[in-house]
């Protein structure tokens, strides 16, 4: 599971660092090579609940077979492209099976797991997501310049193929079928966690955006900031190990309050300073707040409809990403006199999002209790 969210990660952070290099091969602009990532984003969040469905109805492991088969052929696709129209189609398909892969480990995850060892599985799988946006920004470019771009896709269907194998000795718990009830994703409480998955989307992801531009207006290198910017992966690494060795003792509604926490300090030191130091924590502590904050989100929503339990989470990973892209959207025009005020609105928007998810937590705690204790007590 752990190497198929590392998979997933590499593949979604691998084109943008070859951009430049597909400019040149393809003879295209660079508006037009950024449609590559854009479209298979695109597809990537799109898909979401499709596959949440499909994971549902078919069964846990036949959506992941059908994800995998779809990404290596949509490697390959990437891989043997005659010309940027057929590349964009190709990135577009793959886009939206490996959309599939990351969803699917935490569906199995919640399948196979409960209380603080799901917790802890959550953070394992987050560390080699880290792991996999860290290889894929600091290397795929290098070894596009020293091999081909066409070779970073070809990992990816190397990748897809050994997974693809591997899962034929794989027995695993159907987790779907007949007896699911897709409705219940769509509650009060699925469709809270998935408000509050888009304002944590807009604060995490999207205003992250924003570090490694607001360290080249400051004077740093492209390729400085972009390191500088990777350390967003190392923060995560280090939370997860941080994680993983707290959430047991202290719980998932104290593990939410630390994340917002840390994410308020991270955007309060970057509205306070744009310059080196200031913005290399703040990546840092973005990436601790998002082993603390979001994987307990992620761990909340495999938790809120169990009977449709593949689709709340992909619903939810869905309603991240598009919490990122407005946040982005909205946000873009004001950063034209710096990035201060931009940062300082988030500190406020941190603060609503810690408010608002450690008081719902912990009064869905309460309820399930409650109900719990009415369930044993009819029995």
């Amino acid at each position: 599971m752990r190497a198929t969210g590392f998979l997933s990660f590499y593949d979604r952070f691998a084109t943008a660092p070859m951009l430049v290099l597909i400019v040149k091969d393809e003879g295209v602009s660079l508006y037009r090579a950024v449609q590559l990532v854009t479209v298979y984003v695109l597809l990537y969040a799109l898909g979401q609940p499709i596959w949440g469905v499909l994971s549902d109805r078919l069964g846990r492991l036949r959506a992941l077979r059908l994800a995998l088969a779809g990404t290596l052929l949509g490697s390959l696709a990437s891989v043997g492209a005659p010309g940027f129209n057929e590349l964009l189609m190709a990135r577009a398909v793959t886009g939206f099976f490996v959309g599939s892969l990351f969803p699917s480990m935490l569906t199995m995850v919640g399948d196979t797991f409960a209380g603080p060892a799901r917790a802890r599985e959550i953070s394992g799988l987050q560390t080699y997501t880290a792991l996999g946006t860290t290889v894929a920004t600091l290397a795929a470019g290098a070894l596009a310049v020293w091999a081909d771009w066409r070779v970073v896709f070809a990992v990816t269907a190397v990748g897809a193929a050994v997974f693809l194998v591997l899962l034929r000795r794989v027995r695993f718990p159907a987790g779907g079928g007949p007896h699911h009830d897709v409705r219940s994703a769509f509650t009060a409480w699925p469709l809270w966690t998935y408000g509050l998955g888009m304002l944590e989307g807009a604060i995490l992801l999207g205003i992250l955006t924003y570090i490694v531009p607001a360290l080249e207006r400051d004077g740093v290198s492209t390729e400085l900031a972009g390191v500088l910017g990777a350390t967003y992966g190392a923060g995560i690494i280090g939370g997860a190990w941080l994680a993983r060795r707290t959430v047991a003792r202290v719980g998932r509604t104290v593990m939410i309050a630390l994340g917002s926490t840390t994410l308020f300090v991270a955007f309060l030191l970057a509205s306070l300073s744009q310059g080196v130091v200031a913005l290399t924590f703040t990546a840092v502590l973005i990436g601790t707040s998002n082993a603390f904050l979001h994987s307990s989100l992620q761990g909340w929503a495999t938790d809120v409809a169990p009977a449709a339990r593949a689709t709340a989470v992909s619903v939810f990973v869905c309603s991240v990403f598009l919490g990122s892209s407005a946040a982005t959207g909205l946000t873009a025009g004001l950063t034209r006199h710096g990035y201060g005020p931009v940062f300082a609105a988030t500190c406020v928007a941190t603060v609503v999002l810690g408010v608002l998810a450690v008081g719902s937590h912990a009064l869905w705690c309460r309820r399930r209790t409650e109900l719990m204790g009415e369930s044993g007590a009819q029995v």
